[in-house]
């Protein structure tokens, strides 16, 4: 497009405005630090997840473990308890009975080997439980941590987009009226060149790109017909001319 009214493109530069400002919005919403907080309790998290697995895997063998050493030591106290009762009951003739009172013997003997397994396996449990406690207490803290931050990070992403929502009815109420053609092109190059596509000639120097205009181009953007639309020759922008050009 090669023209448009000087009004129209004037207020190019107010449309440009809106559409930096919903730009920043979405850049501040992509690096808000709540995400970086996020990621990071998400590493620590999956970090820490095998040591809780290996910790409560640990723990459940142990508990098996110590569940079959305790009906172990029980099966022995009910042999005993029932060769006792046999003994007591006195119907057992002298060579029954010396038979019952040696399998005791040896059946205490087997349930001090039991009971000493049976500790040594409580022991080994209560200070892997203990590990595990400390684990799992750890794990919460950083799940309480990440609920926090995707707390804040609502809250934010709530509050920027409640500006977006009306950044973008103001956009679109300072579009209206603009030459459809013109905004057509401003909105290209605004797409191209990074977030802006219209920029005001001030002081010989582009804002878009921040260059200072040779002074064959200058002339020429300056003696350019009002409803010409001007180019920066160095970044593409259209240059609004502003009074003070």
């Amino acid at each position: 497009m090669t023209s448009a009214a000087p009004e129209d493109q004037l207020r190019l530069l107010s449309l440009q405005a809106l559409d930096t400002r919903i730009q920043q919005l979405v850049h501040a919403k992509k690096t808000h630090p709540s995400l970086a907080r996020i990621a990071e309790l998400d590493k620590q998290i999956d970090d820490l997840h095998g040591s809780l697995v290996d910790s409560r895997t640990a723990v459940s063998d142990l508990r098996r473990e110590l569940a079959k050493a305790e009906a172990d030591v029980a099966q022995v106290r009910a042999r005993q308890a029932k060769d006792q009762d046999r003994l007591d009951s006195g119907a057992l003739g002298a060579k029954d009975a010396l038979a019952v009172t040696e399998e005791l013997t040896s059946l205490v003997r087997r349930q001090a080997a039991l009971e000493e397994v049976e500790l040594e396996i409580m022991e080994r449990l209560e200070a892997h439980q203990d590990a595990l406690d400390k684990v799992e207490a750890a794990h919460q803290q950083l799940v309480d941590a990440r609920t926090a931050a995707e707390g804040e990070r609502d809250a934010a992403f709530e509050e920027i987009n409640g500006q977006g929502r009306t950044l973008t009815a103001e956009r679109k109420a300072a579009a209206e009226g603009i030459d459809a053609g013109l905004v057509a092109v401003y909105d290209r190059l605004r797409t191209r060149l990074g977030g802006t596509g219209a920029a005001a000639l001030r002081g010989g120097r582009c804002e878009g790109c921040g260059l200072e205009l040779n002074p064959g181009d200058l002339a020429v953007a300056r003696s350019a017909a009002a409803d010409h639309v001007v180019r920066c020759e160095e970044c593409g922008r259209i240059l609004v001319r502003v009074t003070d050009a």
